[in-house]
């Protein structure tokens, strides 16, 4: 399973570990990676998802999934979100 995640798709990011003696060496900064389950209040469900912390933090922010998602650019999401976003759009708009 790739460490990247089902939201954003962010992935591990690549940097030196620097020694006291200014010696550097090649690392990789990992993303923290959550199993979570995010409802979506307008299409009634619950989707179990592998994301950042640091996306769940904006998800939060943002007030739920649904909120996220909307107010996020689509080049910025996967695949998986955006078949989401756009049930949710279509939903709104039959209920609108």
């Amino acid at each position: 399973m790739s460490r990247r995640c089902e939201l954003l798709n962010t992935g591990p990011m690549s940097g030196h570990n620097v020694s006291h003696s200014n010696i550097k060496t090649k690392r990789r900064f990992e993303v923290n990676l959550c199993n979570v389950s995010l409802p979506s209040d307008t299409l009634g469900q619950t989707y179990k998802m592998r994301i950042a912390a640091k996306t769940l933090r904006t998800v939060d922010f943002k007030g739920g999934l649904d909120g996220f998602l909307l107010g996020t650019k689509n080049a910025k999401l996967t695949d998986k979100a955006k078949k989401i976003k756009k049930a949710v759009l279509k939903k709104q708009a039959e209920t609108a």
